[in-house]
């Protein structure tokens, strides 16, 4: 069948046009006719990059983005390193919301994703790097064919141009010459320094591939449309992209009527096409931090906080291009397996527990996490080196003892997870957010492994030469935090997201779930794709926006070789 959004993509409020008529700052469209080749829904990072190769693959092609948010091109809480995350929780972001997740307290936490032009990587912290070369392999394991490190690895460098290159932070091999411009932070605070041989010290080996750097280009139309206007209908010739994240992109598949037919049936929504796969498989990383105070003398990013005439200072500094605070992200990663962070080197308790929660599905993505784990070249865990406090109870209050010091964070990240949550369409209110529920710490292995992982951190502020820029431990107090009960409370108490939602439209066969096939075609449907994090088949161990940008640039591919054939076909 063929399949085209219309009603459902109005209420979307700005659009983005790229390709051949007017420029980005004509004042005019380039046509009122509504009738576009491609139309792309959400202007974040799959969705900018993917106009932007098929505007230059496709010379003569209308194409349409359509994104929810402004443009906010010159916004400089975006645009400036130092300000990474500021636009968390603020105007530029959908502030989408969980359902109480009984893993975790009950506690209700905020979806950060971003309602911009850039999306999601116009408000978050900067990071770029890739997962191990067998994840990407285990993409093509489980059921997709020419999707694996070769191909991806490709694609990535196809999209970055890595420059400012340091021999001494990395040495591997990326992308020179595509329009991702990734960078190696230029200013480092002198305690960053001790953050390789500390975690080397431990047993983990030195990763010189992580890059940390955002970008987000596109071009906006002048014509704003809002929830206050009439239904626009907008028709795609050849076909409609989704591109709106991997929890908004089942939602708007949802109301078109795609997906389970008990979810579509509670929300009053026709099933045009039996998907019992979308929304589901929705995955995340989680984290957990511990805080610690610098020595007197040592300057962290938390005086930036503090000190509003430093940060003035620092900020106009950045303005003129010279060396700033602002310059960089201040902080380093590092990943490992479980018998890298764990005492004696023993995961036979957690092999044991992922047996127990996963051993018997038939899942062929729950069987890969099983296999991950029996490979050492597979990360499980991410630590993370964070300049200044991160944390769940905040900076110290104005007039606290602790107000004005200097702090740093270690974090511990799952990276794969073994809880598998979904995102639906509301039926009280389908126009309205959909109901997000990740089922965060539903299964005893990924409790224990969060408490494996973040004990691990107190090593690393025990040893040298990390341990001597440290002053005390301020959060969450260890002293009280002893017992294995007492761990448990307190990684519930405190886990957070890493805000890596992915998998909700897994690239699989339709028999085990999946929602798109290999051409990341919907299943059921001859003109509608999805190409975001939602498709991603199987977790990885990395950040997921340098993926992104990959999958991005082989649906271009596709699509352009797709749209080529055609020509010569109807030419005979």
């Amino acid at each position: 069948m063929r399949l085209a959004i219309v009603s459902t993509i109005s209420p979307l409020s700005s659009a983005a046009v790229a390709g051949p008529g007017p420029r980005a700052d004509d004042k005019k469209p380039a046509s009122t006719d509504d009738s576009h080749d491609h139309i792309i829904v959400g202007g974040g990072t799959a969705g900018n990059a993917l106009a932007t190769r098929l505007s230059q693959g496709l010379a003569r092609a209308r194409i349409l983005v359509i994104e929810a948010g402004p443009a906010a091109l010159d916004d400089l809480d975006i645009n400036c390193p130092g300000k990474r995350g500021s636009t968390l929780g603020g105007k530029y972001d959908w502030n989408l919301t969980i359902t109480p997740q009984p893993g975790i307290k009950n506690r209700v936490m905020t979806v950060n994703r971003g309602k911009v032009l850039g999306g999601t990587s116009a408000l978050n912290v900067m990071v770029w790097d890739r997962a191990a070369s067998k994840e990407y392999d285990s993409w093509e394991d489980v059921g997709n064919k020419g999707w694996n490190w070769k191909s991806m690895i490709s694609a990535m460098n196809k999209a970055e141009n890595v420059g400012g290159r340091n021999s001494d932070l990395y040495t591997g091999s990326a992308g020179g010459k595509g329009p991702v411009h990734a960078v190696i932070n230029r200013n480092h605070p002198e305690h960053e320094n001790a953050w390789i041989p500390t975690v080397q010290a431990l047993g983990v080996p030195a990763n010189t591939e992580s890059l940390g750097y955002r970008c987000d280009v596109s071009a906006e139309l002048d014509r704003p449309y809002t929830l206050k206007q009439p239904t626009r209908r907008i028709t795609a010739r050849k076909e409609v992209i989704l591109s709106a994240g991997a929890i908004q992109s089942p939602n708007l598949l949802e109301l078109s009527g795609v997906g389970q037919q008990p979810v579509l049936s509670a929300a009053g929504i026709p099933q045009i096409v039996d998907l019992p796969g979308v929304g589901e498989n929705y995955q995340d990383h989680v984290r957990v931090a511990i805080s610690y105070q610098l020595e007197d003398g040592l300057t962290s990013g938390d005086r930036l906080r503090y000190d509003p005439e430093f940060a003035a200072s620092e900020f106009a500094k950045w303005v003129n291009g010279e060396m700033s605070w602002h310059d960089g992200v201040r902080g380093g990663i590092a990943f490992a397996n479980f018998k890298q962070i764990l005492p004696g080197g023993d995961d036979t308790a957690l092999r044991s527990l992922a047996y127990d929660a996963i051993g018997g599905s038939h899942s062929p993505l729950d069987k890969k996490k099983l296999q991950f784990l029996d490979d050492a070249s597979i990360p499980q865990v991410e630590l993370i080196f964070s300049d200044g406090y991160t944390g769940l109870q905040g900076y110290p209050a104005v007039g606290s003892p602790l107000y004005g010091k200097n702090s740093l964070s270690f974090i511990a990240g799952l990276m794969h997870p073994l809880s598998r949550g979904s995102v639906h369409v509301n039926p009280a209110n389908p126009a309205g957010n959909p109901i997000i529920d990740p089922r965060y710490l539903d299964n005893e292995h990924d409790v224990q492994a969060l408490i494996g992982a973040v004990k691990f951190c107190p090593e690393i502020a025990r040893t040298e030469p990390r341990k001597s820029a440290l002053l005390s431990e301020y959060d969450p107090g260890l002293e009280t935090v002893q017992t294995d009960e007492q761990w448990e409370e307190f990684v519930r108490s405190t886990m957070l997201s890493i805000c890596h939602p992915s998998n909700t439209y897994a690239m699989l066969p339709e028999k085990d779930g999946g929602v798109v096939g290999e051409e990341l075609k919907v299943h059921g449907t001859t003109n509608l794709r999805v190409v975001d994090a939602s498709v991603i088949p199987v977790q990885i161990s990395a950040h997921i926006q340098t993926a992104v940008y990959g999958i991005a640039e082989r649906a271009a591919e596709m699509i352009i070789s797709d749209d080529s054939a055609t020509a010569l076909a109807s030419q005979w």
